[in-house]
């Protein structure tokens, strides 16, 4: 499951769901996929934010090869909390994947970057920037807790996430 560069390979979700059986973390959320990358794969960090984007952003501007940022906006699409400049922000850090439970903006831009995005859809309005919010927390929604660490993989068919004590 890791390349020889130490990054996690992706497994297609519905073969780790065969493997694992019933107590398989498999996310309800129905997620629009956007970005280059169809699949993806890594460990997790994690943001909860609020119509406001800062502190993930800052977050994106670590280098992070083969990361997977996972921000909890408590479903709200109200405001994007990614735009391109984020997401290519992520991509030159080096993560491969952002999923976002919330709505994201520049949808055409990110799906011509080699990145993988996961959202529950788009809005072109703007959020806030203060920096509330907090990271590398565990944040849940679609059934599941998503950890930081723990490893997630992401495909069309969905969100497998596999703990690094599995």
């Amino acid at each position: 499951m890791s390349s020889p560069n130490g990054t996690v390979q992706p497994v297609p979700t519905a073969d780790l769901v065969d493997e694992i059986g019933p107590d398989v973390r498999s996310c309800d959320t129905q997620f629009r996929r956007f970005g280059q990358r169809e699949s993806f794969a890594g460990p997790i960090t994690t943001v909860r934010c609020f119509q406001d984007n800062a502190l993930l952003k800052e977050v994106l501007g670590e280098d992070n090869p083969g990361g997977v940022l996972v921000i909890d906006g408590d479903a709200s699409i109200h405001t994007a909390l990614v735009g391109d400049l984020i997401a290519e922000r992520a991509r030159t850090h080096g993560w491969v994947g952002l999923v976002v439970n919330g709505a994201i903006r520049d949808a055409a831009t990110i799906d011509g970057m080699e990145i993988g995005v996961k959202a529950l859809g788009t809005n072109p309005r703007k959020s806030t920037k203060t920096g509330a919010g907090e990271r590398d927390v565990p944040v849940e929604f679609g059934g599941i807790t998503f950890t930081p660490g723990d490893i997630l993989h992401s495909d069309a068919d969905g969100i497998v996430v596999i703990g690094t004590q599995s």
